[in-house]
């Protein structure tokens, strides 16, 4: 499937250095060339994990883009990450979600590790021998982190680590899991219960469970962990004990809303591509379906709808990456993305008609990927509220506004990236 958007639109041009377009032309050349192949393999085998894509993500170093060059990574910055993992997902939803899902535990190791973990860890991070997840939803509880059941127990020497993980991104391929387990006893507030752990894949009483097919992503793993009375050092705690809820809660905002806000992008820009094409070669009448006016009024609304969500979601890196405050921008680009995308994904549907339906257009892959970006790092109604929140609180006390998480994390405003070639 080859799509023919230019490379890269001037729409983005605020955003962007020369660096950046050249990693823009780099991935999109990467996912021509090595996922679209594996495309239809993985939509053929929807019960299988595709590891080869974790491989070829790790030769290109892409999974240290925010690890820091002391350490071997690419230092490059939330906007550099965005247009990896769009330009990813418009060849393949699953190939961008293994790699957002590997950036996000990152984030936890480079904010909240110790000096000890990021000499030993993030060199095999940026090098791609090291692939990561975050195990934090669990069966029962879904996102309700404070309802968690999964447990830890000190005994002396070490903690016990004893649960079920659900929907962990990279469950089948990761080597490093962050696994956040309560510590504390019942009744303690969730802001103080709750340990982030650092977890070996290969380690005693570590099970993934059997990966099944999903409706879709195909070829990526998000499923079952189990956890049985597994020991976990001190060393191997990830921040304070107890700071478990900060832990996952950061990663969720910093990388997890940006990320599946690129994934979302990069597939409703697909989906406006493929339909554009089909409505064009489709014969109606004594023309073809691009000349019906209704037509061309739907793809109209589905132009204006990507080129919202396209500017939206790199305004709100380039804030994180200037360090500015862009909590709201943060929220804003994920619901409103995923929103913007569903609804030019069922005027695809629709203007495909019964086609969509079969296996041989590829408007079906990706409407069903579409379908997977909305739950994690926060539904719609999660990030709307936040929003209200935000607002609310702008309005009671604008003279003392809390500090954003963009801010208390996002780290040196403008990275190398800007100033340096970019290894790509």
């Amino acid at each position: 499937m080859s799509t023919s958007i230019p490379v890269p639109p001037h729409t983005l041009d605020r955003f962007f250095t020369p660096a950046h377009r050249a990693l823009w032309e780099a991935v999109d050349d990467f996912a021509t060339q090595e996922i679209q192949p594996r495309v239809e393999r993985m939509e053929s085998a929807p019960h299988r994990v595709d590891r080869k894509i974790a491989r070829l993500l790790a030769g290109r170093r892409w999974f240290g883009v925010t690890v820091p060059e002391a350490f071997g990574g690419m230092e490059a910055g939330h906007v550099a990450k965005t247009i990896l993992i769009h330009r990813l997902a418009r060849v393949s939803g699953a190939a961008a979600a293994i790699l957002q899902a590997s950036l996000i535990p990152v984030s936890a190791l480079l904010y909240y590790g110790t000096e000890d973990q990021h000499r030993t860890l993030l060199p095999g991070v940026a090098d791609g021998s090291s692939v990561w997840s975050i195990a934090v939803t669990e069966p029962d509880q879904g996102g309700h982190i404070g309802g968690m059941a999964t447990a830890a127990e000190w005994d002396g020497r070490a903690w016990a680590l004893t649960g079920v993980k659900a929907h962990v991104g990279n469950s089948h391929v990761a080597d490093v899991h962050v696994v956040v387990a309560r510590t504390a006893p019942a009744g303690t507030r969730t802001s103080h219960a709750l340990t982030a752990f650092l977890v070996q894949e290969d380690q005693r009483g570590v099970s993934a469970v059997r990966h099944t097919g999903r409706l879709g992503l195909r070829g990526f793993s998000y499923g079952q962990i189990s956890f049985d009375r597994v020991r976990v050092s001190q060393d191997n705690v990830l921040g304070e004990v107890g700071q478990g809820f900060e832990v996952a809660q950061s990663a969720s905002i910093l990388y997890g809303r940006p990320n599946l806000t690129a994934v979302s992008l990069g597939l409703h820009e697909t989906a406006v591509s493929l339909t554009a094409r089909y409505v064009s070669n489709r014969p109606r009448y004594e023309g073809t379906l691009a000349d019906l006016s209704v037509v061309r009024d739907r793809l109209g609304r589905m132009s204006a709808r990507l080129l919202m969500a396209k500017i939206l979601a790199y305004h709100a890196v380039d804030m994180l990456d200037r360090g500015l405050p862009c909590d709201d921008e943060l929220l804003a680009a994920k619901a409103l993305g995923h929103d913007l995308a569903s609804e030019t994904g069922d005027d695809a549907m629709q203007l495909h008609a019964a086609n969509g339906l079969d296996e041989d257009f590829p408007i079906q892959r990706v409407w069903r990927d579409m379908q997977t970006t909305y739950a994690p790092a926060g539904t719609g109604e999660v990030q709307r509220r936040r929003l209200a929140e935000n607002l609310l609180q702008q309005e009671k006390d604008d003279t003392s506004p809390h500090t954003p998480w963009s801010v208390l994390h996002a780290g040196p405003a403008r990275p190398p990236l800007n100033e340096q070639p970019v290894t790509v």
